[in-house]
């Protein structure tokens, strides 16, 4: 459970962490989309250096994914005037490519099987994609078809309910799994604009900086409890 919380969480300080290093802060989209780009290379290159999951260099890796992901997506609505209808479709058909070309290679989709440096690149090949996906997905339910961001958080929301009763009741353990973290992007994404844009455009009006203080702060309680439970049962073997 505290692995969807903290995905859902890291989703959502993607959404807001991006519009607030680039509005608040004042960094522009470049200067963001620099400093956010090189972190996440060097977090990636620690994260395949470990030999076994490490939980704060992992979820470090996954937020600036996240965060990395809603740059991409800004890059081609805002700077780039792209379609969200045409990023939305080809960001669906790019993460099809890779889970078919995975696939074809590994033959397996599972978390649980990634024991080799190309699955794993595989793995986070995906999860960009997933979330340069969901994002573009969000916007375009909740921006260009008008759902608006509390309509988006309940849609989306449902959604995630309906796959995790599917999962319950026997559906595929893998499909399920990437269904789900597809889907909680756009809830994470949606959530964000809820609570941040103002009234006046169907916010809570909180601002993007307490948002990321906030949700980054419970992730990082949470990712220290997780280390130090990997650190208890390392020790625990060891002995």
């Amino acid at each position: 459970m505290s692995f969807w919380i903290i995905k859902i969480l890291s989703t959502t300080v993607g959404e807001t962490g991006a519009d607030f290093l680039a509005v608040n802060v004042g960094w522009g989209q470049g200067i963001t989309d620099t400093v956010m780009g090189t972190l996440l290379a060097t977090a990636l290159l620690i994260q395949l250096c470990k030999s076994h999951y490490t939980p704060w260099i992992y979820w470090l890796t996954v937020v600036l994914v996240s965060v990395v992901g809603t740059q991409i997506t800004d890059l081609l609505t805002d700077g780039l005037d792209v379609s969200l209808y045409l990023s939305t479709s080809v960001f669906a058909l790019t993460l099809a490519a890779i889970f078919s070309i995975w696939y074809w290679l590994e033959r397996t989709l599972s978390i649980n099987k990634i024991t080799t440096r190309r699955r794993e690149l595989f793995y986070w090949a995906a999860i960009l994609c997933t979330f340069a996906l969901g994002t573009a997905a969000g916007d375009l339910a909740t921006e260009a078809l008008g759902l608006g961001f509390t309509w988006g958080v309940v849609s989306f929301g449902i959604l995630i309910a309906i796959t995790y009763t599917a999962w319950r009741l026997g559906a595929n353990t893998v499909l399920t799994f990437w269904i789900a973290y597809i889907l909680t992007r756009p809830f994470g994404a949606s959530l964000g604009d809820l609570l941040t844009q103002a009234n006046t455009y169907g916010g809570l009006g909180m601002g993007a900086m307490w948002t990321s203080i906030l949700f980054f702060t419970v992730i990082a309680i949470l990712v220290a409890l997780a280390q130090f439970n990997a650190n208890s049962k390392k020790t625990q073997a060891i002995k």
